[in-house]
C-alpha cells in the first residue's frame, strides 16, 4: 500500500510501501480519496511535538480523510462499507497519507451530503479545534466579542463562521489582501497585522483564539476583559493539558515551566490562558457536518495536490500565502 512517511525526526517525507492496515472489533477500513495537510503534520515531522507524542519513526503522517468505508469491525454498528466518511484519527492512531487507514468507529462521522469529498477532507482538524475552542471552552453565545487570529487560515476561516453563528461579534487578524474575504466569511473588524497593532485597536474582548504563539499571545491577554479567557493552539502548553493527557510528572514539571510566564502574565491581568491539542471526536464532527449541510460553515480549500506530490505539498505550507486549507487527492 502506498504512503508518505519520515524515516527519523527532521528528515524528508517520502512515498513508501507499507503493509496494509489491521483493524479491530471498533474500526472501520476507509479508502481514502482526500487527506487534508496540516501544520502539525510539518511540526511533529520536525520533533517540535516529542514531548506531547513521542511517535517512534517510520511513521506515516497525516490527520484530515475523507473517503468510503469499505469494512467495518464486528462492534461496529454506526457505519457500513460503502458510507462516505470523514474523520481525525486519534492519536496516535494518525497516517492519512495512505490509500486506506483504520479509524476508530468513535472518530468517524458521516461527512456532509452538500459539499465534495476534497472540501470534506479540509475539514476535520480544523474545524475540531473551532468547535472546541468556541463551544467547548469558549462557552461562546450571543452578544460576546471574540478576536479569532490569522482569520484567512485554516482554523480561522472555520473559527470566523462558527463564531458569527454564535451570536459573537467578531474580529480578526488577516492582510489587507485578504480583508474582503474574511468579512465574508462573517469577520465584523479586521485588522490589517501588517500595518496595525490589534493590542491598540482592540479592547473588551471575552474570548481570543490564538493560532500564532509566541508574543501573540501575551498582547492577546492585554485585549481581554477583566475575567476573559485565550485559548492558544500553538502553545505553550499549560500543567492543565499535561495532567490531562496523563503525562509523567517529570514532563509535567517541564510544561509547566514552558508556560509559567503566560500564566503569570494572565494572573496580573485578571484573566485566564489555555491551552488547546484539539481532540478527535465523531460526534462532534456530525454536528459540523450538520452545520455545513445547513449552509452556516463552509468549507476553504485553497490548494490540492495529487497524492504523489504529499511530500512537496507539506513542505509548502506556510511558505506561500494560502486560504483556508490544502488538500492532496488519491486517484
Amino acid at each position: 500500500m502506498r504512503a508518505f512517511a519520515f524515516d527519523a525526526y527532521k528528515q524528508p517525507l517520502h512515498e513508501v510501501d507499507v503493509p496494509e492496515p489491521t483493524f479491530g472489533d471498533h474500526d472501520v477500513l476507509i479508502e481514502v480519496a482526500a487527506a487534508g495537510l496540516n501544520h502539525l503534520d510539518a511540526k511533529i515531522r520536525e520533533g517540535e511535538f516529542t514531548l506531547i507524542l513521542p511517535y517512534k519513526a517510520p511513521l506515516v503522517l497525516g490527520h484530515d480523510v475523507a473517503g468510503t468505508v469499505i469494512e467495518v469491525g464486528g462492534s461496529v454498528r454506526s457505519l457500513k462499507p460503502g458510507d462516505e466518511v470523514f474523520a481525525r484519527p486519534r492519536d496516535p492512531r494518525i497516517g492519512t497519507f495512505a490509500e486506506r487507514i483504520a479509524v476508530d468507529e468513535a472518530d468517524v462521522s458521516l461527512a456532509p451530503t452538500t459539499i465534495s469529498t476534497v472540501e470534506a477532507a479540509s475539514l476535520p482538524l480544523v474545524a475540531l479545534t473551532a468547535w472546541q475552542a468556541l463551544v467547548e471552552r469558549g462557552n461562546v453565545g450571543p452578544g460576546q466579542k471574540v478576536l479569532i487570529h490569522a482569520g484567512a487560515g485554516g482554523v480561522g476561516t472555520i473559527a470566523i463562521q462558527l463564531a458569527k453563528h454564535l451570536g459573537a461579534h467578531v474580529a480578526t487578524t488577516a492582510s489587507s489582501a485578504n480583508s474582503d474575504f474574511v468579512r465574508d466569511l462573517g469577520a465584523d473588524v479586521v485588522i490589517d497585522y501588517r500595518t496595525q497593532d490589534f493590542e491598540e485597536e482592540l479592547t473588551g474582548y471575552d474570548l481570543v483564539l490564538d493560532s500564532l504563539g509566541g508574543e501573540n499571545v501575551a498582547k492577546s491577554l492585554r485585549v481581554l476583559r477583566p475575567g476573559g479567557l485565550a485559548i492558544g493552539i500553538q502553545g505553550p502548553p499549560t500543567p492543565a493539558f499535561a495532567k490531562a493527557a496523563g503525562l509523567n510528572p517529570v514532563l509535567r514539571l517541564a510544561i509547566a515551566g514552558l508556560s509559567r510566564t503566560v500564566r503569570a502574565r494572565a494572573k496580573k491581568l485578571g484573566v485566564s490562558y489555555e491551552f488547546l491539542f484539539m481532540r478527535a471526536d465523531g460526534g462532534q464532527l456530525a454536528e459540523i457536518a450538520a452545520l455545513v449541510d445547513a449552509g452556516v460553515i463552509r468549507p476553504v480549500v485553497g490548494a490540492t495536490h495529487p497524492f504523489a506530490e504529499t511530500a512537496t505539498a507539506l513542505d509548502a505550507l506556510g511558505k506561500s500565502p494560502l486560504r483556508g486549507k490544502a488538500v492532496v487527492t488519491l486517484p
